[in-house]
């Protein structure tokens, strides 16, 4: 493997003129069209030097000329790029989270580029680590991290859960399975001091999603009596915080069976099956049909997979969130609340109000805005990267004039 900086007449990567603002503003990646000149022939996977055009050093990271990003930038410092490198930067990770949450038992101990670990996902869940190596760069060093993890975090297993799609982009296979140790991936944990049962093989991204951890314990303040419908519950986990905070009663909707048997199984663990029904079905549909039969609900909740995973289907995502948020607001009467998220990046915090702002005004409601949330501090949002900010969670109370 060739590492900038050890040697003299390493590979480098000359920027077009002008190119370089994005990147002294705190942005991690370069694009291929940015690239003016390649010196030195790096192999993809390599850590190359990123200077202007006069030469000079502006960033070092890995280079990956079969990638629309052809290089993401790992620091801005000329350092050795090696074990000790990565070991660093995890154990700065691990250090934000225990200083942040230093009671939680699971939650996101690398996220990528906003821990300047390109690539790079890890999730704890208890004594389980789940790794995803998201990019060429970062894949040709797992050994290394699975070792400063190993070092750091003693678990009981790492599983690497390198089946997500973004893979194929970077020229990388699918893989699944345990790196180090052995554990069942069907593991039971703990959040907001509620039982969950997930599968760290099956269940989505990583097997769970530790992004709204602190948002679905906000949902509690809004539920104590409510009815509550919670459609793409996923495993329960809104849901649940619903009945902790006190809800009469809660539909979860979902179109997987695998994770509405998990959603009930949580349900049995905490306790909570007398005021939790499920219903398999894709959300739009039964919202329509609920709709139909006049049905009502203070609290409604909202939590859609991405819409928009790219800018071109920005225009579909606007038509699919208006057409749930709509759905879901002629359902809720005047002082309940409406819980709405979106986890796609492109649908900006300015227009995800705006699609709801217009679904509201053609249901007749009219909106209070309660709370303006984002993901859990575990998933740090990095200022000039704005594509770490990528999760929107909002809580309005209904008013019909």
């Amino acid at each position: 493997m060739t590492q900038a900086g050890q040697a003299p007449g390493h590979p480098r990567v000359v920027l077009a003129p002008g190119r370089q603002k994005r990147l002294l503003a705190g942005h991690p990646w370069i694009y291929n069209n940015e690239v003016a000149q390649i010196a030195g022939a790096p192999a993809p996977g390599d850590t190359v030097d990123v200077l202007d055009t006069r030469g000079t050093f502006l960033a070092r990271g890995y280079y990956n000329p079969q990638s629309q990003i052809v290089v993401r930038v790992l620091t801005r410092r000329e350092e050795p790029v090696d074990a000790a490198f990565f070991a660093r930067r995890i154990r700065r990770a691990w250090a934000q989270r225990q200083r942040l949450l230093p009671d939680v038992s699971c939650c996101r101990v690398v996220f990528g580029e906003a821990d300047f670990l390109p690539g790079l996902i890890v999730d704890k869940f208890g004594d389980l680590l789940v790794l995803q190596s998201l990019a060429l760069g970062i894949d040709r060093w797992q050994p290394a991290v699975v070792t400063a993890l190993q070092e750091l975090l003693a678990p009981a297993g790492i599983y690497e859960r390198n089946d997500a799609p973004i893979r194929a982009l970077e020229g990388l296979p699918l893989r699944t399975g345990f790196l180090w140790g052995a554990a069942d991936p069907h593991q039971v944990i703990e959040e907001n001091g509620l039982r969950l049962a997930i599968d760290v093989a099956t269940g989505q991204k990583t097997g769970y999603y530790l992004d709204q951890q602190a948002n679905r314990r906000a949902i509690r303040a809004y539920s104590a009596g409510a009815r509550v419908l919670d459609c793409f519950c996923n495993v329960g986990g809104f849901a649940l915080n619903a009945v902790a905070g006190g809800a009469a009663g809660v539909v979860a909707v979902d179109s997987s069976t695998d994770a509405l048997a998990l959603a009930w199984e949580n349900a049995g663990l905490n306790g909570m099956q007398d005021r939790l029904t499920t219903e398999e079905g894709n959300a739009f549909d039964v919202l329509k049909r609920l709709n139909g039969e006049r049905a009502r609900f203070d609290l409604i909740i909202l939590d859609p997979p991405p819409f928009a995973k790219n800018r071109a289907a920005v225009a579909g995502a606007l038509r699919g969130y208006k057409e749930i948020n709509l759905r879901a607001l002629r359902m809720i009467p005047d002082g309940g609340f409406l819980v709405t998220c979106s986890c796609s990046f492109h649908m900006t915090p300015a227009l995800f109000r705006a699609v709801v702002a217009e679904a509201a005004l053609d249901a007749g409601r009219r909106l209070r805005l309660v709370e303006e949330r984002a993901q859990n501090v575990d998933h740090p949002i990095l200022a000039g990267y704005e594509e770490s900010h990528y999760l929107k969670c909002l809580i309005y109370e209904v008013v019909i004039p």
